[in-house]
């Protein structure tokens, strides 16, 4: 397969320490209505920084679910705290309007698959103050800023409902989230009735809050590695939100963004809506191709984190080391001329997967990509997620206890040692 893309205010009752309690077991602080003014003593120049987000792809023919009267309740896990939060719904691969009769966003209660909401914590979102609105197609949708009051690494509901019939258009695939559809408006519902689950999220691609201090954003952009795949689902042991359990900890206020996708590659996608989307539309647009939107487009970034081209590797077999490092030039020279600090992850070893995976010209292919993003000084730094995973009496495999079981994605203690192979004092570092 070429190389090619396819195309056809903080409230003055809240404290500074009362946002950073998130080590201590508090999961929001509520404040009164009232006006977030100028001259609050608790934040200097507040900033809007992204807290999650999740990348999007269109829906091959088959996967695709049709909706009429439901309620899609969805559960996103945040990374930096703060207040007046703002949601942002997109519809880039749809092909139909999707109108949004109603929405809340409220604290979630419970762990797991909960999809329930704390009560007292639920309110409502508008857009342009008003309660619905219609997402188009290919369109973006922002949320007026909804009157909550995040701590760091806080659960959120974000509820829609959808009065009509429509077919679900734009989605992140494997969410590792149970998600929640159920019947009528159950948007201001706490506890709503059972309905039907599903592992992706649909529509929902980001949340931004008001923050303090040097509040600053990081992206992950990835594949199946960075969005979890073979780890616990509803767990959150994604190595981006166990590296942002790292930062909380450290009272380091950084929004931790995870732009992964399963099957992704650096240099080939699909583009397609739905409706005209291939069968592997799920891998979505090549990682040089949606950048803009997936890091660029992120409220507050100031880092990048890199970790891509194994599914170039096992997808490719004309693909040469030499390619594929000029993607991630262009990946860096992005980054750059955008005023992003840009660190490159190196490929975990996949000795033990599948054969278009593990064979000698790919693991050839893999140490010379290692060796120039260790050695070219090309990024502002290097993080060696291979070190931190692979058998040191077999490099070419991850060790046993960090394999899923298919040699090519770790499990939940091969997520925790890639983020804990993550220099904290990366993110400590200003752009010039």
């Amino acid at each position: 397969m070429s190389d090619t893309v396819r195309r056809p205010a903080f409230h003055r009752a809240v404290t500074r320490r009362g946002l950073l309690l998130a080590g201590a077991g508090a999961t929001v602080v509520m404040g009164t209505p009232g006006r977030a003014g100028e001259g609050d003593p608790i934040y200097h120049r507040p900033a809007r920084v992204g807290t999650w987000a999740a990348a999007l792809t269109a829906v091959p023919a088959r996967k695709v679910l049709t909706l009429a009267g439901k309620t899609v309740r969805q559960v996103v896990h945040t990374s930096v705290g703060g207040d007046l939060p703002r949601v942002t719904l997109s519809n880039e691969f749809g092909a139909e309007p999707v109108r949004i009769g109603r929405a809340t966003i409220g604290v979630r209660a419970g762990a797991g698959g909960s999809c329930d909401t704390v009560p007292g914590s639920l309110r409502p979102l508008t857009f342009g103050g008003a309660a619905g609105a219609v997402l188009t197609p290919g369109g973006l949708l922002v949320s007026d800023v909804a009157d909550l009051i995040l701590a760091p690494g806080a659960d959120l509901v974000v509820s829609l409902y959808l009065p009509d019939k429509v077919r679900v258009g734009t989605v992140s695939p494997r969410a590792k989230q149970s998600n929640l559809i159920t019947d009528g408006d159950a948007t201001a519902t706490d506890s709503p009735r059972r309905g039907r689950r599903t592992t992706r999220y649909l529509w929902l691609t980001g949340v931004s809050v008001r923050a303090v201090g040097d509040a600053t954003a990081i992206v992950a952009l990835g594949d199946s590695i960075t969005c979890g795949t073979q780890t616990t689902d509803s767990a959150n042991h994604r190595w981006p939100d166990l590296l942002s359990s790292r930062l909380r900890l450290e009272r380091r206020a950084r929004g931790l963004l995870n732009a992964g996708l399963s099957g992704n590659r650096l240099l080939f996608g699909y583009e397609d809506r739905t409706g005209d989307a291939d069968v592997k539309a799920s891998i979505g647009p090549a990682a040089l191709r949606r950048f803009d939107r997936d890091v660029l487009g992120q409220p507050g970034v100031r880092y990048l984190v890199t970790l891509i081209g194994v599914n170039d590797l096992g997808n490719n077999t004309g693909l040469t080391s030499s390619r594929l490092i000029a993607g991630h030039r262009e990946l860096i020279d992005k980054a750059r001329v955008n005023g992003l600090r840009v660190y490159g992850g190196t490929l975990l070893p996949f000795g033990g997967a599948v054969r278009r995976y593990d064979n000698p010209a790919n693991e050839t292919k893999r140490q010379e990509l290692n060796h120039w993003i260790r050695t070219a000084g090309a990024y502002d730094a290097v993080i060696d997620f291979d070190a931190a995973v692979r058998d040191p009496r077999a490099p070419h495999r991850m060790r046993a206890r960090y394999d899923c079981g298919d040699g090519l994605h770790p499990n939940d203690l091969g997520t925790a040692a890639l983020a804990a192979a993550v220099p904290l004092d990366l993110f400590d570092v200003v752009q010039t």
